[in-house]
C-alpha cells in the first residue's frame, strides 16, 4: 500500500469519527431545546361540592379539561452560555386507590405508560424515550401507596386541601421511597390530586451521554395530575 495514503485515509477516518459524535451530540442536544408538553397543577376555579363520600375504590380517569389525568417530567438543561427548561408528558395513566371511610389504604397503585412520553417533537420523543427512558426494557414508572393516609381533613365544597402520601416511585426498575405533597380537591363525584415531586434523575439511572456540550440537571420535576372516579 503506498504510505503516502496512509495519512489521508487516516485523516478521512478521524473526520467520519468527528462528524459521528458531533451528530450523536445534536440529536440528544435537541432532546431539550424546546419547552415540550408540560403537565399542570389541578385548577379548582369551577369545582363543585361533592356529590359522593371520601370513601370507596378509586380509578384514574380521563377528567375534564383543565383537570386531564397526565404524568410527565421537567428538567433543565444547561448549556455553555444558556439554560432552558423542558418538559414532557403523557395521558397513558391508569391505577386505582380504595379510600376505607376517610382513611387511604396501603397498595394503592398508578402506573404510566412511558413509551407514549410527549415532548411536542417526534424526534425527541423517540430520543427521550429510548436514550433517557429506555422504554425498551422499562415501558412502566409507578408510584405505590405505603402507609395509611386520614383524608378526613379534605374539604367537602370544592375547594383545595393538602395531602402527603408516602409511597414507593419505581423509574427504569429503580423504586426509592417519596413523600410527594398532593393538592387535593373533591368536585361533584370526582377527586382530583396534583403534586410537583422534585427528585434526583441519577437515583433511579435517568442518565446522558457526558461528552456532549450541554448537560441536563441531576434534579428535575415529577409533574403529576390525576382525576379519579368511584368505579
Amino acid at each position: 500500500m503506498d504510505t503516502r495514503r496512509k495519512p489521508i485515509i487516516i485523516g478521512g477516518v478521524v473526520i467520519i469519527v468527528l462528524l459521528a459524535i458531533f451528530a450523536l451530540g445534536t440529536v440528544v442536544m435537541s432532546l431539550l431545546s424546546t419547552p415540550g408538553v408540560h403537565t399542570p397543577e389541578l385548577n379548582a376555579d369551577n369545582a363543585k361540592p361533592a356529590s359522593t363520600d371520601v370513601g370507596g375504590e378509586w380509578q384514574v380517569v380521563t377528567g375534564d379539561a383543565p383537570n386531564i389525568s397526565s404524568v410527565g417530567f421537567t428538567f433543565d438543561e444547561i448549556l455553555p452560555s444558556d439554560k432552558r427548561t423542558t418538559s414532557g408528558s403523557t395521558q397513558a395513566v391508569r391505577g386505582t386507590i380504595t379510600v376505607d371511610d376517610v382513611t387511604l389504604q396501603p397498595g394503592g397503585r398508578i402506573e404510566v405508560d412511558m413509551t407514549s412520553i410527549n415532548t411536542d417533537t417526534q424526534r425527541r420523543d423517540v430520543n427521550v424515550r429510548t436514550k433517557l427512558f429506555d422504554t425498551d426494557n422499562y415501558p412502566d414508572a409507578a408510584f405505590e401507596v405505603t402507609e395509611p393516609v386520614d383524608l378526613s381533613a379534605l374539604p367537602d365544597d370544592g375547594s383545595v386541601g393538602m395531602v402527603t402520601v408516602p409511597g414507593k416511585l419505581t423509574i427504569k426498575g429503580e423504586t426509592r421511597e417519596v413523600k410527594p405533597e398532593f393538592q387535593a380537591v373533591r368536585d361533584g363525584d370526582k377527586l382530583t390530586v396534583s403534586t410537583v415531586l422534585r427528585f434526583n434523575r441519577l437515583d433511579y439511572g435517568v442518565k446522558t451521554p457526558e461528552f456532549i456540550a450541554a448537560k441536563v440537571s441531576e434534579e428535575g420535576d415529577l409533574n403529576v395530575l390525576l382525576t379519579f372516579k368511584k368505579s
